[in-house]
């Protein structure tokens, strides 16, 4: 019995070691979310001691608008979990911060402009926009051929509606989970919008969006426009957006319109409010310095939304893909292959 007993106790050290191996070892595709004690500070400094316990992956990303002109950049990723809570950190090259989005601009006869692409035939804004990041979640793993292409399997390009192409799934049932991190509208108010993909297709009038969809809980922003030539309202510091002021309003800081602005000044366009509810459930900070976008991200675990993936079981596999827009509307840059998020013991 003792010789036995030292066999099984030897064969659990041996399927331990290897488990814990492997955790180590992960396919360069699978994100490990470390276990740990104290989470990270949501600031945009990554230098919190918990994301040295956490392995990052590398996510090549290409075919993009921008960035630098080649449409493309790496991100690196990292993940922990403690408490109910999961945290994530987005990192990734972008050789410029973008955040002009569509503002308006007074020209040299004291006129007032909204600058627009010249080039964007609709929804296709790549000049006056800003920087932003997507993460869609496959829920429930309902969303089929997700092992073989990723989220490409929900993307449907050459088809009507934006020139990039609509986004949704192939059939009732299959859902994702996006989170869309828009560095000039939602992350101000400290969140990453949360919103979801079905199989709704392309109609111009009753679905303009296809199969992506905002979960309940906005809008999270509006935008304005000119009343008797002049924008409808600015921001209350009075600042020009491009002379120490911001290229969006928050809700509460919009005053009327007074034009002691100098030519070549711009002001904000859009009005940014504070989502809630279901469409609040993911916190974002984020930081572009030296050329890197740095965002730390947090959600519950699970959050009992039937829009959201659920991270209910720590033992289970979860697809998810990663996108980056610099300066673009639609035209983000993407990776191909599937990508799976794993919970350390």
């Amino acid at each position: 019995m003792r010789y036995v007993s030292t066999i099984a106790l030897s064969t659990l050290a041996l399927a331990l070691a290897a488990c814990a191996t492997q955790e180590q070892t992960a396919a360069p595709n699978v994100l490990v979310a470390a276990k740990v004690t104290t989470p990270p500070t949501l600031d945009g400094n990554p230098n919190d001691a918990a994301w040295a316990a956490a392995k990052p992956i590398s996510v090549a990303l290409s075919d993009g608008a921008n960035f630098g002109g080649k449409g493309e950049t790496t991100a690196t990723l990292k993940a922990v979990y403690s408490g109910d809570m999961v945290y994530f950190l987005i990192q990734y090259a972008d050789p410029t911060q973008s955040v002009r989005r569509g503002p308006f601009q007074k020209q040299a006869d004291g006129a007032w402009k909204k600058l627009v692409d010249p080039a964007n035939k609709g929804g296709d804004d790549n000049l006056y926009y800003e920087d932003k990041w997507s993460i869609i979640w496959n829920v429930n793993n309902s969303i089929a051929g997700w092992d073989k292409m990723g989220c490409g399997v929900a993307c449907h390009a050459g088809e009507p509606g934006k020139p990039f192409g609509n986004k949704y799934t192939a059939k009732e049932g299959e859902l994702g989970d996006i989170w869309h991190m828009k560095s000039m509208r939602t992350a101000p108010m400290a969140h990453v919008d949360d919103q979801y993909l079905d199989h709704t297709r392309f109609d111009a009038k009753n679905a303009p969006g296809a199969g992506r969809k905002s979960d309940p809980g906005g809008p999270e922003y509006k935008g304005f426009g000119l009343v008797d030539g002049k924008p409808e309202f600015m921001n209350r510091d009075g600042k020009a957006a491009n002379a120490g002021g911001t290229y969006y309003i928050k809700d509460g800081d919009q005053a009327p319109f007074v034009d002691n602005f100098k030519a070549g000044d711009e002001v904000a366009s859009y009005l940014t409010f504070q989502t809630k509810g279901d469409r609040a459930d993911i916190r974002v900070a984020i930081r572009w310095a030296n050329g890197v976008w740095t965002s730390e991200v947090a959600r519950k675990l699970t959050t009992g939304s039937k829009f959201d993936v659920q991270f209910s079981d720590l033992n289970a596999s979860y697809g998810f893909g990663f996108a980056a827009f610099d300066n673009a509307q639609v035209r983000h840059a993407v990776h191909y292959e599937p990508l799976y998020l794993r919970f350390a013991k």
